[in-house]
């Protein structure tokens, strides 16, 4: 107790006091993310509000001088569990280091502090004609220290990669408070260890990132989606391989599933079919004459594969119609019962109708409710299972399937996150999926980095 008031009082001399949240409540609100997990294990010691880089460096340092976990949060909506403080220590809240620091045009980069929302981002850069690509489902509210920290993809990711695919420097406060540049604000960059790949994806376990240059592209002309029903599952995959086979790359190759579609239409009604079994959403983007040929192309592909049904967006308003539709899974799926889970699995696409069926018949086995959606362009796959955590026999039935459904992913050469992390959640399910040596290799590289293990501990491994 003694050394807690210690930090504590540390805390409040480096900061504001305004800056630093103690009381039990308001630690309380900090010490999970939206992972959803039945109980929370532990409060943080101290919540604090850092300002600037100066500031992170002296939280870092006292964290290392008492031993103290350090679990940085962007806007907590990570589902892994990510930021969920079970060993206590001090929350790193980022809100107030949230400035967009530049845009060049002539670069096509920017540069920005982690606790910018990744919406308002692409707000501002396309505005200039410029375009940044990665859409994690909650972009209106995630930020991009946290996409960083957790490698987040989105629907985009098929054919523009995820966020890792447009981190070029990093600025990193390190275990000991120091200041480590990973890149350059180049585009291409061969000198020495890729340090940006290290650090995208870690969780927070390597290095606290205050800054980060990211790379942009010119923003598309014309934006179009398209959304096609289909009889059964595989159907609707094999019309995805299709399209591919015919070179032809939508910038989105989305799914839902009957589950899906019928609990969005039930909650935020947006005209979708409910007696299918299946849905695709695909987004063409480009020069407008090329969308043209594209859409065309995709249309007869529709067809000619058996799709029941084809709606297509004629202006903006249909457009975000359509793409609410999607983004609401989550929200109604967690309607249907007091509380949510969702997992990011992903397997090569040849296995993806293995993946959506067996998880089915999983959910089934264990009389589990489930929706599915996911980006099918690139094999993954977001189960979504409403469960009442009060009710002790469903969340053993619960927690046997989630077992099962990792079970099924790495017999079909899959691995347990394409975009959402690890986290806690996650931690005792890696060695399906990760080798021995690559494990011991990854904790290697933690000690070298965090050796006194304070940067969110017992996350990943």
């Amino acid at each position: 107790m003694l050394m807690k008031n210690n930090i504590i009082s540390e805390l409040k001399k480096t900061l504001t006091p305004q800056n630093v949240l103690t009381e039990q409540a308001e630690r309380y609100a900090y010490a999970q993310d939206a992972a959803n997990l039945p109980r929370i294990k532990g409060l943080p010691d101290a919540v604090v509000f850092v300002e600037n880089i100066e500031q992170v460096q002296s939280v870092v340092r006292l964290a290392n001088k008492y031993k103290t976990p350090i679990i940085c949060r962007g806007a907590g909506t990570n589902v892994v569990g990510a930021c969920s403080t079970d060993h206590g220590g001090i929350v790193l809240n980022f809100s107030k280091m949230n400035k967009i620091l530049e845009i060049s045009p002539e670069n096509m980069t920017a540069r920005v502090q982690p606790g910018v929302i990744v919406g308002e981002l692409q707000k501002e850069v396309e505005e200039l004609g410029l375009y940044y690509p990665p859409d994690p489902s909650n972009l209106a509210v995630s930020t991009i220290g946290g996409s960083i920290a957790q490698s987040s993809g989105g629907a985009r990711t098929f054919k523009y990669g995820s966020t890792k695919d447009y981190v070029i420097d990093l600025l990193v406060v390190t275990a000991d408070g120091k200041l480590l540049r990973t890149g350059a604000s180049t585009i291409k960059n061969a000198t020495g260890y890729n340090l940006n790949t290290l650090f995208v994806g870690s969780e927070g376990t390597l290095g606290i990132v205050v800054e980060a240059t990211l790379k942009l592209i010119p923003k598309p002309e014309t934006v179009r989606v398209i959304m096609a029903y289909f009889d059964t599952v595989r159907e609707a995959v094999e019309t995805v391989n299709t399209i591919i086979e015919q070179k032809i790359y939508p910038s989105t190759l989305d799914f839902m599933d009957k589950n899906a579609i019928q609990t969005v239409e039930r909650f935020y009604p947006a005209g979708l079919l409910c007696d299918k079994e299946a849905a695709l959403i695909i987004e063409v983007d480009g020069v407008e004459q090329a969308v043209d040929v594209q859409q065309k192309v995709i249309l007869d592909i529709l067809e000619k594969c058996g799709a029941s049904k084809i709606q297509y967006s004629h202006n903006e308003e249909e457009y975000h119609k359509i793409w609410t539709a999607r983004r609401s899974s989550m929200g109604a799926c967690a309607k249907l019962k007091p509380n949510v889970t969702t997992d990011d699995v992903i397997v090569p696409r040849k296995n993806l109708e293995a993946l959506v069926l067996g998880i089915r018949k999983i959910c089934a086995k264990y009389n589990l409710d489930v929706c599915m959606v996911g980006h099918v362009g690139d094999g993954s796959v977001h189960p979504q299972i409403p469960i009442d955590y009060s009710d002790k026999d469903e969340y053993r039935r619960f927690k046997l399937a989630k077992n099962e459904i990792y079970e099924l992913t790495a017999r079909l050469d899959g691995i347990l996150s394409g975009e959402h992390g690890i986290g806690s959640v996650k931690r005792e399910h890696i060695a399906k999926v990760v080798n021995t040596e690559a494990l011991n290799c990854m904790r290697t590289i933690k000690k070298v980095f965090d050796p006194n293990n304070i940067l969110n501990p017992y996350k990943i491994f």
